[in-house]
């Protein structure tokens, strides 16, 4: 299991940010009265628990030292039973609106993490792993919605309730507070180490927690490969060295906050025990009541628990601060390629198109002083030119990495060139919007992707809105409708994930169908007819002619015999078009087409004449 997925892996390394979670609240501004009225709660909640020892305090010294008439005691209890009644209250909605919170902001979080990612280019899947993804967008977006549900809730509380029981004490008794103040300072030193350490400790748990998400998702979707190449107990004994780092940084994490609990309540503890005993001489001295006493202890007690809330909250911000980073980093995360805001004025985006607005596209396509290399700095293409026709036919050959694939994925936008530009009907691309240009765009790749549903859901997967009678009509014309038709269910067959159900070649012809299901002036096949067996590719080539023709095509070829009857056939290398013309022309020439497509038809020869004999044998 190679780490080279894990490229967009960041180590954070900066302290506690309250800017971040500053982000966050901002993204989160629709459930701003929501947390208000929470917050409301918790201040109830906090001012009625301050007043119950002081009501507590009333019935020691008048009820019980000094036994008053009965009759005061009516409204004592009216009085307690409001307060009572308050709290219920107030607990009550504030469970009941933290949870609407924590549902609605884990939603929402997911949502603007999808819409990101239909943003991104293909540049930034090229460097980012699925299991990263996955990581950020399920397990880190569940600690975030936790923190703005149930987080707000403790912090309110302790904040308000400290406040208050600080305020109560300095009126009731000065002495006595400062005894309990006197702590504050141990602790916020207690609370400073361990804070830099456990944040350290919960960033490295969420990043190796990410590392063990790709790790899945490349065994389920490898598992194939592994059994083929007897990988299982390599790829056992990787995971159990993964998930031992992971173990061994969340002891650690587990520990620190293990420990840092502790040394705040025995800290506290010792607060408590000074102000029992100093108050107790008090009391006998006559210097306090004892109602007074046992308020003060019980707010000398209460006064470490929200003190004793707030490091805790302080110990889970280092746990969220850990994945707020990181799903703030994939949000924020800037597409390689964009349009222009004057581009966007005009034309809309992805998600709000101005339709009325774009110009129709007739298929001229020019690639003008191209240049381009990759973020790791690999140049592939230098002063690249090339000019098509409107409906014309391009067929491009070439040795591995010489171009092939990146000429076509500058066409479709995919990327953009380092210099240069490329121009449709006359016009640079980046003029336009990507939608407009992709919307046009029919692309069928070497390795079809369909997705879980029906046959007739992946036909109609870009147009929902098409007939089935459309969709049908697209199959017959890829010569699809014949396998279709005998399936069990026909369309209403389901593929299984990825289309697993279904050959390879029978997956090539539904996205053939699919592709031009929404009449393309642009067509690219990438390799299109190299995984499929001779029957289905003379059943691709049929659907070629039929379907591209008057249609601006880009041809990627393994296998030659497919594009005899191409406009022009580019031979590249190295990134250079090296010959360049018709298929009996270039074989004419007797140079570098030539001799691959002699070498091609000598090994299918051979290997024609080896499979008959086997099928003699």
């Amino acid at each position: 299991m190679s780490n080279t997925s894990f490229i967009e892996e960041q180590d954070y390394t900066k302290k506690f940010d309250p800017g971040l979670f500053k982000k966050l609240f901002v993204r989160m501004r629709r459930h701003w009265k929501a947390m208000g009225f929470v917050a409301l709660m918790m201040v109830v909640l906090a001012v009625t628990d301050v007043f119950i020892p002081l009501l507590t305090r009333h019935a020691i010294d008048n009820y019980i030292v000094v036994n008053e008439a009965t009759q005061s005691l009516w409204p004592f209890i009216l009085v307690y039973l409001v307060i009572i009644i308050l709290q219920v209250a107030s607990i009550f909605f504030f469970i009941l609106v933290a949870g609407f919170i924590e549902s609605r902001v884990n939603y929402d979080m997911r949502m603007l993490g999808f819409k990101k990612l239909q943003e991104l280019p293909f540049s930034y899947y090229d460097r980012t792993s699925v299991g990263f993804l996955m990581s950020r967008l399920t397990s880190d977006v569940v600690h975030l919605a936790e923190a703005f549900g149930w987080g707000l809730v403790d912090l309110v509380w302790a904040s308000i309730f400290l406040v208050s029981v600080t305020i109560s004490m300095l009126i009731i008794n000065w002495q006595l507070a400062l005894l309990v103040l006197a702590v504050v300072p141990v602790l916020a030193i207690i609370t400073a180490w361990f804070q830099k350490r456990i944040l350290k400790a919960q960033r490295e748990v969420r990043k190796i927690n990410s590392r063990i998400t790709g790790s899945f998702n490349e065994g389920i979707m490898g598992a194939k490969t592994t059994k083929t190449l007897v990988r299982e107990e390599q790829n056992v004994a990787e995971f159990v060295d993964l998930t031992g780092t992971m173990k061994r940084a969340a002891i650690r994490a587990a520990t620190l906050s293990a420990l840092f609990m502790p040394l705040v309540i025995a800290v506290s503890s010792i607060a408590s025990a000074l102000v029992l005993g100093e108050g107790a001489s008090r009391v006998l001295g006559g210097v306090i009541s004892l109602g007074t006493l046992t308020a003060f202890v019980s707010y000398s007690v209460q006064f470490f628990h929200p003190i004793r809330d707030i490091a805790a909250a302080f110990s889970e911000l280092q746990r969220i601060q850990a994945a707020a980073e990181r799903v703030v980093s994939l949000l924020e995360t800037e597409p390689d390629i964009k349009d222009t805001p004057e581009v966007v004025a005009r034309y809309g985006d992805n998600f709000h198109p101005k339709r009325e607005n774009w110009e129709s596209i007739t298929g001229e396509v020019e690639f003008r002083d191209v240049t381009f290399r990759y973020k790791d700095g690999e140049e592939v293409l230098r002063n690249f030119n090339l000019k098509v026709k409107p409906g014309e036919t391009i067929a491009i050959v070439g040795p591995t990495g010489a171009g092939k694939s990146t000429i076509v994925n500058l066409l479709c936008r995919f990327y953009e060139p380092t210099q240069g530009s490329i121009l449709i009907d006359g016009k640079d691309y980046r003029e336009r919007s990507q939608l407009w240009l992709q919307s046009s765009l029919g692309y069928v790749l070497q390795e079809p992707h369909l997705f879980s549903g029906t046959v007739m859901d992946n036909l109609r997967y870009a147009h929902p809105e098409a007939s089935e009678e459309d969709a049908m009509r697209a199959a017959k014309l890829v010569n699809a409708d014949a396998f279709i038709q005998k399936m069990d269910k026909g369309y209403d067959t389901p593929v299984g994930e990825g289309g697993s159900r279904l050959s390879t070649g029978e997956k090539q012809l539904i996205s053939f169908a699919r592709a031009i299901l929404h009449n393309p002036r642009l067509f690219v096949l990438d390799e299109a007819t190299s995984s499929v067996d001779t029957e289905t590719e003379v059943m691709i080539q049929h659907a070629i002619e039929q379907t591209l023709a008057g249609r601006t095509s880009f041809i990627i070829a393994h296998r030659l015999s497919t594009i005899r009857k191409a406009d022009r056939i580019l031979l590249l290398e190295d990134g250079v078009i090296t010959e360049e013309g018709k298929h009996e022309e270039l074989l004419k020439k007797r140079g570098g087409y030539y001799k691959l497509y002699t070498n091609q038809f000598r090994e299918e020869a051979a290997s024609q004449v080896l499979g008959k004999g086997k099928s003699k044998e």
